[in-house]
């Protein structure tokens, strides 16, 4: 009996060493309250179905730890089909009521998705009357954001809208109406003046568009869209030495490094995670619900991959 004892203890002794190394070996947020923090997240609005409220829930929590400063949405806000107007109840179901957290009633910053444009795209800019928190002034911007307050310190981020960048979308029954409508070549010359913001205050320049031009998924690697928005943006990108373009679309969270200045991060999958692979640029895939964070300072950029148990995935820094 003695000797069993001493067994059971051992055992019991050696797996609690065991779970305390896989503790410590699982990354922790890292937290600067003096940087600028923010989310990014993509392609969510389910009304709180396909642990859309599990993301949510992890976004808080995470937004509280960080303080962050505002919330990035690379697009397909609402599913299937976008949404009416400013007043379509999807807005409620989708969005005020699944975001609730107090750490989450600051800025929201999204693009347009390909779902989006399946209804009313306008009607999401419009939405920026009505809300206190949703800010698309158009269906394309930008904005100077200060690092920790200092207007000396600045990063220019400019949201995109790649829809109308890919030409099958015109003949397309669904979102053929709404592309017609926007003037690609004007958006294109508005990106080349935003970029080219000579400004010594600018430390960082990030574009964010939902279609990425680099995917590590066998279904888009080198789908239509993929291919039409890298031919579209490529250059524009390298020209300006963009240090970031983030993206959605695929229902993945990845980080690919190509060759040149720009880093390519994809954060779509807020409540939908489908299959990913990796491109041989690929330093992070996984097929998983979550969200990135980005901690920025006037040297270096973290950027956090997390899922919706609130585990740290990937963590990767850039330095200038």
């Amino acid at each position: 009996m003695k000797k069993n004892s001493i067994i059971i203890t051992k055992v019991l002794t050696l797996t609690l060493i065991l779970v305390c190394q896989s503790l410590l070996a699982q990354p922790t947020l890292k937290v600067n309250h003096e940087a600028l923090n923010f989310i990014v997240m993509g392609d969510w609005g389910r009304n709180g179905a396909d642990h859309q409220k599990q993301v949510a829930d992890q976004m808080g929590k995470s937004a509280e730890k960080l303080s962050v400063d505002f919330i990035i949405s690379t697009g397909d806000n609402f599913y299937p089909s976008g949404v009416r107007s400013e007043f379509d109840p999807l807005w409620k179901y989708s969005f005020e009521d699944i975001y609730t957290a107090f750490s989450l009633q600051w800025d929201w910053y999204p693009v347009l998705g390909n779902h989006d444009y399946k209804s009313n795209p306008d009607a999401q800019v419009a939405y920026t009357k009505i809300s206190r928190r949703w800010i698309m002034p158009s269906r394309y911007y930008e904005k100077r954001f200060p690092i920790n307050g200092d207007t000396t310190n600045q990063v220019l981020i400019a949201f995109i809208d790649t829809n109308p960048l890919i030409k099958e979308f015109y003949s397309n029954s669904e979102y053929g109406p709404n592309v017609k409508s926007q003037d690609t070549t004007a958006q294109k010359k508005w990106l080349d003046k935003v970029l080219s913001n000579p400004s010594p205050n600018i430390k960082w320049k990030i574009v964010v568009g939902h279609h990425p031009l680099y995917t590590g998924s066998d279904k888009r690697k080198n789908s239509y869209d993929t291919r039409a928005v890298r031919g579209s943006l490529k250059s524009v990108l390298a020209k300006h030495k963009v240090h970031a373009y983030i993206a959605g679309h695929e229902h993945s969270l990845q980080h690919i490094v190509p060759a040149g200045t720009t880093q390519h991060f994809i954060s779509g999958s807020a409540s939908e995670a489908t299959q990913v692979g990796k491109l041989p640029e690929s330093k992070f895939a996984a097929s998983q619900y979550g969200f990135m964070t980005f901690t920025v300072t006037r040297d270096k950029m973290i950027v956090q991959v997390i899922d919706y148990t609130g585990a740290v995935l990937y963590s990767t820094e850039i330095t200038k």
